[in-house]
């Protein structure tokens, strides 16, 4: 069921109140869900009913995403201010250190959430900031150019597209090696969704880096094989710098795996966070 909590977070100029919305089901430890740039907590709605059997599952639209709003003015998108959001977040709902899954930026801000010793374990899937510069740059290229496309595409074209296979494709093959499998209406969704924090937060990853380990914390990487946004190789650079994390390839997955390979993912979740 979705809903929204409202708390405050710190700032230079005093508390700031920050309003987040999320959907919360199942039983058992908290594990908590971090989409993407762009998308919004539906990207995980192929895994949850399955993760939902054996944690309860708080999957949360990011500030500036979805349908939770934006950061107010005087709070930054970068990874401090984020992980101050979800500090505050867990405290207003009273999850002690929960579990916590993301992917892509969502799996950057999970191990920053790792590195403050917030959570139990740590789940990355493609998680950003193992890059090269030259990588950042082209995954900032691609994902500019998928929002511009986004922005400026009639509801009717959209939803024309997202009725074929073919169209499913072409709007989503960046991020899933499987896009046939998502549904059309989850496609329009996704292609149109609110993302009024995009910009800043791609700008405030500019020259963000993940460089610590994780001493303490269990630490999972998921990257798909066919993962063609951040390349799979930056896996191999995450080990070397988190050398106990356990490396998963995910055969057949692309950028966004939850989509591709439900099964496989939920299992790699639920794994890393025993």
């Amino acid at each position: 069921m979705s809903a929204t909590v409202s708390f405050t977070v710190p700032s230079p100029s005093g508390p700031l109140p920050v309003t987040v919305s999320y959907a919360r089901v199942g039983r058992g430890e908290p594990l908590l869900l971090l989409h993407g740039i762009g998308h919004h907590r539906q990207a995980w709605d192929p895994v949850v009913d399955i993760l939902a059997a054996e944690r309860e599952v708080i999957a949360v639209d990011l500030p500036g995403f979805g349908v939770s709003p934006p950061l107010p003015d005087g709070l930054a998108y970068d990874l401090p201010t984020t992980a101050a959001v979800f500090a505050a977040f867990c405290e207003a709902l009273e999850l002690d250190r929960p579990h916590v899954a993301g992917n892509s930026l969502g799996g950057l801000l999970a191990l920053e959430l790792g590195r403050e010793k917030l959570v139990r374990s740590v789940t990355a899937l493609s998680p950003a900031g193992f890059w090269s510069q030259a990588e950042r740059r082209y995954a900032f290229g691609v994902l500019l150019t998928m929002r511009q496309i986004a922005r400026r595409m009639p509801l009717p074209l959209v939803e024309r597209m997202a009725s074929t296979a073919a169209g499913r494709t072409a709007l989503t093959s960046t991020i899933y090696a499987r896009p046939s499998r998502r549904s059309a209406e989850a496609v329009v969704a996704e292609t149109l969704a609110r993302a009024t924090g995009f910009d800043q937060t791609l700008r405030a990853g500019a020259g963000v880096r993940f460089t610590d380990d994780l001493p303490g914390v269990p630490v999972t990487l998921g990257w798909g094989t066919r993962d063609w946004l951040l390349v799979r190789r930056q896996g191999v650079r995450a080990k070397r710098i988190i050398p106990a994390a356990r490396l998963v390839r995910l055969p057949g997955c692309g950028h966004c795996p939850m989509n591709d390979d439900p099964a496989l993912v939920a299992r790699v979740i639920l794994d890393g966070s025993r």
